[in-house]
């Protein structure tokens, strides 16, 4: 997947998992379940860059706001301090 057996940030052990990302685009946010590698000692994850660019369409939809093919999760609110 990645071509690399240490992390680029701390030198720790890589290790393949499934991950969810965080994705904002405008006023969306939207939950995605993507595998990566990820470092055991810093929690660095690497993605690919199919990936990547799967990160991109996602946000370049909630942008525009065509979330139509996108699973509700709920609501969001702000609280003002």
């Amino acid at each position: 997947m990645i071509p690399f057996k240490k992390c680029p940030v701390c030198g720790g052990e890589m290790v393949k998992k499934e991950v969810e990302e965080l994705l904002r685009g405008g006023m969306h946010t939207a939950v995605v379940k993507v595998q990566a590698e990820v470092c055991m000692r810093c929690g660095e994850r690497l993605y690919t860059p199919e990936t990547v660019r799967y990160f991109e369409q996602i946000r370049k939809k909630l942008e525009q706001e065509e979330v139509s093919e996108f699973q509700p999760l709920g609501r969001c609110f702000k609280v003002a301090a």
